[in-house]
């Protein structure tokens, strides 16, 4: 078996502790298909930074937590066409 890299977990303390309850959830303006939007809120927490919270609009949770790191690399692979389908 070979020897793996360290787990680097930034979120450790955000998990289960984000306060969601003021997010303004922003999903896209089209009517919501039958299994729900994809729904994005910058949430801002007492550490000093702003994650990114993201969830299904029929399904509350579970909530994904990105840093903005991570986000700001998403979306670049989204801009990119890294996530498009192979066809």
């Amino acid at each position: 078996m070979s020897e793996s890299a360290p787990i680097y977990d930034d979120k450790a303390h955000v998990r289960g502790n984000l306060d969601l309850r003021d997010a303004e959830w922003k999903r896209p303006p089209e009517p919501e298909p039958e299994d729900g939007h994809v729904e994005i809120a910058f949430v801002p927490h007492t550490d000093g930074a702003t994650y990114v919270a993201m969830r299904n609009s029929k399904q509350l949770e579970p909530v994904l937590v990105f840093t903005m790191a991570e986000w700001d690399a998403f979306v670049a692979g989204a801009k990119d066409g890294e996530f498009d389908e192979p066809w």
